[in-house]
């Protein structure tokens, strides 16, 4: 097959698409409700069985997984296969508890690499590409996610997996690839240091970004693609569901991510009652494997905030921007917060960039933010108290709060090497 020809799927009516779901889904509760004895008892208690399952608004009668569940579970517990058909084990870090651990078959395994091929192909890429590969390898999805799915695509891989950023700019001058693989937050790490090495990032030959595990703002991908001269696009995943690869941005419309929902069939409720709401309603995301054998997930909570949109490049409905996630949410004097805003008012001032502290401390008995942040090194040190007032006054103005501020010079907070902590409560070590 022409490795740039999309799928039949991709393009099918949503009468098709729609026709496939539900078969899909039939066997997907069935294979659940028959071989989890957590599934089975979840459907038993609410009083639901797969008959019942017989168009898609049925599926709101079934009840939600969440990754309590399996924490509850550790390690192998939400597994619905034997453990001798499962060929390979992911985990999630487990910074706030008890890591998830994922099970995948060799089919799972099939199907992942063929949804981020996919993906990679909607991302303008072919076999004639070279990848550069800087997700972590490892328990992490990403690393051997991108890797399986750039390897399907028939492109030629870089394993370089996170870190050692020298080495990552150093790799991109010598093996010259033409995309890259990496979180957003270390992409801009990468970007310094070809700066810095190179005296520039916009004449190296990667022209292409697929950039996940996080959720960033555009203002961030207009930073990226002007100081590394490429397309930036988002990809999107979770390792309960699958890893990298659940949904994707098409490089001809630049709008959001497609989910492939042959694969992975999306709702949004409503947070705090669980309620389905209507396609272009702002609410937490859920997703439902179709087509996963190791470890099916029926509606499973993301806590990612966002909204479906209809198809565009695509028959497949799309997804906004995440606006952050329900358990990120800070609520700071009444008023809700994402860390995602305060980011698109960093970079709305030239002279930041976007490596950046949310503190959350006590002023008294209130909770307030206290914002660092980092201005360029040609930036005079004379501007800091300016730029601190500009944004203070455009955090109050767009979010609603106010804010202090601390402008550092370039360097003077640390870098990641993959997944970027923004966020620390200080409240209780004050």
């Amino acid at each position: 097959m022409n490795k740039n020809i999309m799928e039949h799927i991709e393009t099918a009516s949503l009468d098709e698409l729609r026709q496939l779901q539900v078969e899909r889904l039939k066997k997907t509760l069935k294979h659940a409700y028959d071989n989890s004895a957590v599934y089975k008892q979840k459907f038993d208690e609410l009083g639901v069985h797969p008959d019942d399952f017989n168009c898609l608004e049925d599926l709101a009668k079934f009840p939600f997984t969440t990754k309590q569940d399996l924490r509850d579970h550790y390690p192998f517990g939400m597994f619905a296969v034997p453990q001798e058909q499962i060929v390979r084990i992911h985990a999630s870090s487990g910074t706030t508890g008890q890591p998830t651990v994922v099970g995948y078959t060799q089919h799972d395994i099939n199907i992942w690499s063929d949804v981020v091929a996919r993906s990679l192909r909607a991302a303008g890429l072919s076999h004639k590409d070279t990848i550069q590969v800087s997700y972590g390898y490892g328990l992490f999805t990403g690393g051997l996610g991108a890797h399986y799915g750039v390897e399907r695509l028939g492109a030629t891989v870089i394993p370089m997996s996170g870190g050692q950023t020298d080495k990552q700019a150093q790799l991109i001058h010598d093996f010259k690839p033409t995309a890259l693989m990496v979180t957003p937050s270390y992409c801009l790490n990468i970007i310094e240091a070809l700066e810095k090495k190179f005296g520039s990032a916009k004449n190296c030959s990667i022209k292409t970004g697929v950039f996940g595990a996080e959720p960033w703002t555009n203002e961030m991908r207009k930073e990226i693609e002007t100081r590394l001269g490429i397309d930036a696009l988002d990809i999107y995943g979770l390792s309960e569901v699958m890893g990298p690869g659940v949904a994707m941005e098409c490089l001809e419309s630049k709008d959001g991510p497609t989910i492939w929902e042959d694969h992975f069939y999306p709702e949004i409720i409503n947070p705090e009652t669980g309620e389905v709401l209507a396609d272009g309603e702002l609410g937490e995301l859920v997703f439902t494997t179709i087509t996963k054998e190791g470890m099916p997930m029926i509606r499973y909570r993301t806590r990612d905030l966002t909204r479906l949109l209809p198809g565009t490049a695509r028959t497949m409905r799309r997804m906004d921007k995440i606006v952050g996630r329900s358990d990120d949410m800070m609520i700071i004097r009444g008023v809700n917060v994402f860390p995602s805003q305060i980011e698109e008012q960093i970079l709305q001032i030239p002279q930041l960039i976007a490596n950046y502290q949310i503190q959350i401390c006590k002023q008294g008995h209130l909770d307030t933010l206290h914002i660092r942040t980092e201005m360029r090194q040609d930036s005079s040190p004379q501007l800091a108290i300016q730029i601190a007032n500009q944004l203070k006054a455009q955090i109050k103005t767009m979010v609603g709060i106010s804010v202090s501020v601390e402008v550092l010079n370039e360097g003077g907070l640390p870098r990641s090497e993959g997944k970027a902590q923004r966020v620390f409560d200080i409240r209780k070590s004050a």
